[in-house]
């Protein structure tokens, strides 16, 4: 009978805990008015001994199924907004592949750096009030950032070897997401700088065609199937690109590329660069620029051969090629030469050619400056030297 009345103590206690929590929980209660069903927030309370329902506020009503809110638009106050989704997908990338020990005792610092880069680019000056906006300290964990602090992280760098860092970073890519180097595509661009004490801006070949603009060039090397960063190199903004290659094919030694096919253009092919690729037991593919002895080789070439037959023509999308292969040898590395004409090519920089020395033979009628690099086709009269006109045209298209 003891053991009875426990159970019975146990149960009472539970009912009244539970009545409790009834007594002072709200809920939305639907109250029918007609066709329509209204929403209302309500409580119960315990008054006299009584289960008493008190009205809160109107929520508002259910149409189709759907509960329609009462809230009107211009009731939201916005305090703040804060960039945040964006921040916790890069994050999540970082962490994948532990990029902030990689970075060193500053890596959180340099990740907010890079982060603010990719969202919303900031100086350095501009990066307290940027982190304002963020929940960064939250996210990296990194408390009362400084401009003094970011500077130290930039500053931090310096005491990595960056081809090392680069090959360690690309390492734990290639683990995470089991990456095959089955290719690698290499480019150099150049951009010119404003300020003129960058140990690197020297004056170069602006891409744009400005001149006296410090520049400085970078080079990247990508995976060619996923297109992920292996490797980049920055150059004095004079640096030759046929010299940023060297560095590539030095890179390409500790990637542990055996074999394959280096493919890139005539801008940054050398007899150099031929010779080192083979010596990494790869083949090349390259364009040439017609010059010096190459112009020997394609004369008689271009004399004895009726480049335009149905045997060498080669379609590349909308382009038509005729092409003739003859063996060639470059620095006694053995290869193939493959001569390609554009019968299309050839018409339209003659006709371009003919119009620009057209218009420039009115001017200097009329005593007008002409466009420079013109001058050379015309005598002291103005009359057009025909001699340097068939010069210009010998190897038009090909």
């Amino acid at each position: 009978m003891l053991y009875y009345f426990k159970n019975i103590e146990k149960i009472l206690a539970l009912f009244f805990n539970i009545v409790y929590i009834i007594d002072t929980m709200s809920f939305v209660r639907r109250i029918k008015k007609g066709n329509r069903v209204y929403l209302a927030e309500v409580e119960n309370k315990w008054i006299n001994g009584k289960c008493v329902q008190k009205h809160i506020r109107y929520v508002g009503r259910e149409a189709d199924g759907q509960t329609v809110l009462s809230a009107s638009i211009s009731d939201i106050q916005v305090d703040e907004v804060k960039v945040y989704g964006p921040l916790l997908v890069l994050n999540h990338l970082a962490e994948e592949i532990d990029l902030s020990r990689h970075l060193g005792k500053y890596g959180d610092e340099i990740l907010s750096m890079v982060y603010a880069h990719c969202l919303d680019y900031k100086s350095i000056n501009q990066m307290q009030k940027w982190f304002d906006r963020t929940d960064l300290n939250m996210i990296l964990n990194i408390e009362q950032v400084t401009e003094k602090r970011l500077l130290n992280a930039l500053d931090s760098l310096e005491e990595h070897d960056s081809d090392i860092l680069q090959r360690n970073i690309f390492n734990s890519v290639k683990h995470k997401y089991n990456l095959k180097v089955s290719g690698i595509l290499y480019d150099v661009t150049n951009t010119y700088l404003y300020g003129r004490k960058c140990p690197f801006g020297k004056r170069g070949h602006d891409k744009e065609g400005v001149k006296g603009r410090p520049l400085i060039q970078i080079g990247l090397g990508i995976t060619k199937k996923n297109g992920i960063p292996m490797f980049h190199k920055v150059f004095d903004g004079n640096i030759h690109d046929s010299k940023t290659l060297q560095e590539l094919i030095f890179h390409l030694k500790y990637y542990h590329v055996k074999s394959g096919l280096l493919i890139y253009d005539r801008g940054i092919s050398s007899a150099r660069n031929i010779k080192d690729i083979k010596g990494l037991s790869c083949d090349t593919l390259c364009g040439l620029p017609i010059k010096g002895a190459l112009k020997e080789t394609l004369r008689p070439l271009i004399e004895q051969e009726n480049f335009i037959q149905l045997k060498n023509r080669v379609c590349l999308n909308k382009t038509v090629f005729y092409v003739i292969t003859v063996p060639y040898t470059i620095d006694e590395i053995k290869g193939a030469l493959a001569v390609c004409f554009n019968e299309q090519q050839r018409k339209d920089l003659r006709e371009s050619r003919y119009d620009e020395l057209v218009n420039a033979q009115k001017l200097l009628v009329a005593n007008k400056s002409i466009k420079p690099g013109l001058e050379k086709y015309f005598d002291k009269r103005g009359n057009i030297i025909q001699k340097k006109v068939e010069e210009a045209e010998e190897f038009d298209g090909y």
